[in-house]
């Protein structure tokens, strides 16, 4: 059977694009488990890396995924990485490595630093400790600074498009699953010639 090449075309063409939306629609559901599940199931959050303090473990653009901590006495060790609140009543975290970790008549202290770092930050206690990481991805925070304030609309155009795409591949119809005969057209049988076909 003779297929024309403009339909062959088409044909390959649909399956690649397929395979594409198929491999984006994946790569989409990875980076929600990655950035958006599974920090919520450790009680904790994605950071994005803004500056070089962290060079080489984490570059600016890099995402820092981290686990509540509750208990920094127990649940923090030296060398651990830790996201920790310099200054009470300010939400800005700072993630540097633990150096070094004393106990004094004061309670716990633990003394931090950036990997590129040559100084010290200052001692922090425990209640100054708010995460610990687990593991980052590299570059994806970039993606998130650049959409900014266009987050919401670049979601919404995102579910927009799937939606639109997945719309598209149940209602169409595969005109490679119609059997063909010889000479090209449809293959159906008069209905006499159906078993148990009535009229």
């Amino acid at each position: 059977m003779d297929i024309a090449p403009g339909k062959q075309r088409g044909s390959w063409l649909s399956h690649v694009l397929s395979a594409l939306m198929t491999l984006v629609v994946l790569v989409v559901l990875a980076a929600a488990v990655a950035l958006a599940v599974i920090p919520r199931m450790l009680d904790g959050a994605a950071l994005t890396v803004l500056t070089g303090s962290m060079v080489p473990t984490y570059n600016p653009g890099d995402v820092v995924v981290v686990r509540g901590v509750h208990d920094a006495e127990r649940e923090v060790e030296i060398g651990d990485v830790v996201s920790f609140q310099p200054l009470p009543n300010d939400p800005t975290l700072i993630t540097h490595r633990v150096v070094a970790k004393s106990f004094t008549s004061e309670g716990t202290q633990f003394v931090t630093r950036g990997d590129a770092n040559s100084a010290d930050d200052d001692p922090e206690i425990p209640a100054q400790i708010k995460g610990k990481v687990v593991y980052s991805i590299p570059l994806v925070g970039h993606v998130s600074l650049w959409l900014g304030q266009r987050r919401t609309l670049a979601v919404t155009g995102g579910a927009i498009a799937l939606l639109g795409y997945a719309a598209v591949m149940i209602f169409r119809r595969d005109p490679a699953k119609a059997p063909a005969a010889p000479d090209g057209t449809a293959d159906e049988a008069p209905v006499d010639a159906m078993p148990g076909a009535q009229r």
